[in-house]
């Protein structure tokens, strides 16, 4: 064993000029995480440079399988973690030969959405606070979990600190270091209110950097909880009952509300949500109705509100943000499985571009 990580640990630096590209896609489910690696002569740190590349779309539910050709275009290029050296992850999304998004590229209309002029002007900034439950392999319960029971009630575990509160840590604390390292600006983490669930943070990030930051984030988790023999899990509410569910809360602000005087269009832009509520929650993520209950920290699913420090609201405005009248907002309604791309950009849509 000690030999293999030291090949899995080689430094191809010396040897070699030639370096491992990791392209990375979303599958046919818009959650699961493909990839597959090639060898390029030599660094690359702009994706324009990179080669398109093809994969079999029958295999990943994306293409019929007498026409199978998708197109990777690489978008964004981060450190490989695994690897290392000058190694690179590519996030890619996926087109037809002919050059057009297949139905489950997300980020083609996001990119389009955030290159107009309006949006562009300003400046959207993104913080999203990923949350995520740890499996175990063999049973599919929460680590920490006792097989085929449950830990005690809700209370000690958020941001708890001991082996009787805190399942999973070694995983956490790895996953946040890779992501520095790869050069996602992760923003920090913290264990969450059901045991065995952990949430990171990515922002602020601008535009659809959010959407790719979010992306690679997931995929450098799904690469360690592999390596360390977990399931990991998006479901917005992994455990019936009583026990928090999982949100991809998404802190907003654009330009004008970072401002003198932003208050008075962060109120305006919350008011736009509210009038476009159903067009977002049918956009936010499968199975959010099991979350959005009204209990456990979140606003019930039918019904849209707002205020300022309230955690069992659709929209929270910070107490800082009140009292300097500007800053940013949560939306709180994003389930842990929505795509970081919709979201994003139907934000942006809604608050700047749409006209009611």
């Amino acid at each position: 064993m000690s030999l293999l990580n030291d090949l899995i640990n080689l430094d191809l630096t010396d040897s070699t000029d030639k370096i491992i590209a990791e392209y990375i896609w979303i599958g046919g489910s818009g959650m699961d995480l493909r990839s597959k690696a090639r060898t390029l002569p030599g660094p690359v740190s702009d994706p324009s440079k990179l080669p398109k590349w093809n994969y079999d779309g029958s295999s990943t539910n994306q293409a019929p399988g007498d026409d199978s050709e998708v197109i990777l275009y690489p978008q964004a290029i981060f450190k490989d973690p695994f690897r290392r050296g000058n190694n690179i992850l590519v996030m890619c999304d996926a087109y037809t030969p002919a050059g057009e998004p297949i139905p489950t590229n997300k980020r083609f209309n996001a990119a389009k959405i955030f290159s107009h002029p309006d949006v562009v002007a300003e400046e959207p900034w993104y913080g999203i606070e990923q949350e995520y439950t740890l499996l175990q392999k063999d049973t599919k319960w929460p680590v920490g979990w006792p097989v085929g029971g449950f830990p005690g009630p809700q209370g000690p575990y958020y941001c708890g600190v001991g082996a009787d509160k805190s399942f999973g840590r070694d995983i956490v604390d790895s996953h946040y270091k890779a992501c520095l390292y790869a050069g996602v600006n992760i923003s920090g983490i913290n264990g969450e209110v059901m045991p065995g669930q952990w949430e990171f943070q990515v922002g602020p990030s601008v535009g659809i950097s959010a959407g790719d930051q979010i992306w690679i984030a997931r995929y450098i988790l799904e690469r360690i909880t592999e390596i360390a023999g977990a399931v990991l899990s998006f479901d917005p509410k992994p455990i019936p009952g009583d026990w928090n569910g999982a949100g991809a809360h998404t802190n907003y602000s654009t330009k004008s509300m970072r401002n003198d005087g932003g208050f008075d269009i962060i109120k305006k832009a919350i008011e736009k949500l509210g009038l476009r509520h159903k067009e977002h929650i049918s956009a936010y993520g499968e199975g959010n109705e099991r979350r959005l209950t009204g209990r456990h920290e979140t606003a019930d699913i039918n019904t849209f509100s707002w205020g300022v420090a309230n955690r069992g609201a659709s929209v929270r405005v910070g107490r800082d943000t009140e009292k300097d009248g500007k800053g940013y907002f949560e939306d709180r309604r994003p389930a842990s499985n929505m795509d970081p791309y919709v979201v994003t950009s139907m934000i942006a849509e809604t608050t700047i571009i749409w006209k009611p």
